[in-house]
């Protein structure tokens, strides 16, 4: 028992080791198999980031004004997690906006270099993102907020666990770090485990705020079939690509919610 116990927090931990800067003992293993595991825990990563995310701004908003925390809290966030994703989202910009073609699509995705679709495109979320938490945290109580915040992270991150669970990698998969993560689909326990780590927050939320999860789901289904029109499947980027997109769009449910309800 306590072998297996060991066993899923060391899988965990390379979840945390691969999706954060968070740092992690030296003898948790990295290797193909190990991460293979891992994506279970993408959503729970998720709730560890939406956490730090959350303190951050309770810590912030007793010093700051309301951008500035928003601010900080974006910054701690990005910090936290090296960029990975917006790095994943801004390489989709590129890629599917400078590219017509599978292949040159993948070939621009894999260009290191960020262009102006990329560039563009990291604003625009950024942005987007700052001004939908300034909504939110404008009209909701601290603690429903910070809530929301969490809510947010793992939930997007779910979406993200489904598209590499449904769709195929297609890019060249030996020089790509997701590798480990994009060949392997997850079986029925392990699926069980993420989408608990996923919903985990909307236990402590009004169980209205399940709703803005259709659209959560909207984004991801338009997304996937997006990816798989133009390239026959899914890659790392597109996963972070759908993070993010994500995030923003149960941002934009709850706002949304406001208005009917």
């Amino acid at each position: 028992m306590l072998k297996k116990i060991k066993s899923e927090r060391d899988i965990l931990l390379t979840a945390v080791m691969f999706f954060t800067r968070i740092p992690v003992p030296h003898n948790i293993g990295h290797g193909q198999n190990m991460l293979q595991k891992s994506s279970r825990y993408f959503p729970w990563v998720g709730l560890l980031v939406g956490g730090i995310n959350a303190l951050a701004f309770y810590l912030f908003q007793f010093v700051f004004p309301l951008p500035l925390s928003l601010l900080f809290t974006m910054i701690a966030s990005i910090l936290t997690t090296g960029a990975f994703h917006e790095d994943g989202f801004a390489d989709v910009c590129d890629a599917f906006g400078g590219g017509w073609t599978k292949e040159k699509i993948l070939t621009i995705m894999k260009d290191s270099r960020l262009g102006t679709y990329g560039v563009i495109g990291l604003v625009a979320i950024l942005g987007s993102k700052f001004l939908l938490l300034e909504t939110l945290a404008t009209h909701l109580s601290l603690s429903l907020f910070l809530l929301v915040i969490v809510a947010a992270h793992s939930s997007s991150r779910l979406a993200a666990v489904t598209l590499l669970q449904q769709y195929s990698y297609v890019t060249d998969a030996d020089q790509s770090k997701s590798k480990p993560v994009a060949d392997r689909k997850l079986n029925v326990a392990e699926l069980c485990i993420a989408f608990a780590g996923g919903l985990l927050p909307f236990c402590f939320l009004p169980a209205v705020y399940l709703l803005p999860l259709i659209l959560v789901v909207i984004a991801r289904l338009y997304l996937g079939s997006y990816f798989y029109k133009w390239i026959g499947g899914q890659t790392g980027d597109c996963a972070g690509a759908t993070q993010q997109v994500c995030e923003i769009a149960f941002y934009t449910g709850i706002i949304i919610l406001w208005k009917f309800i």
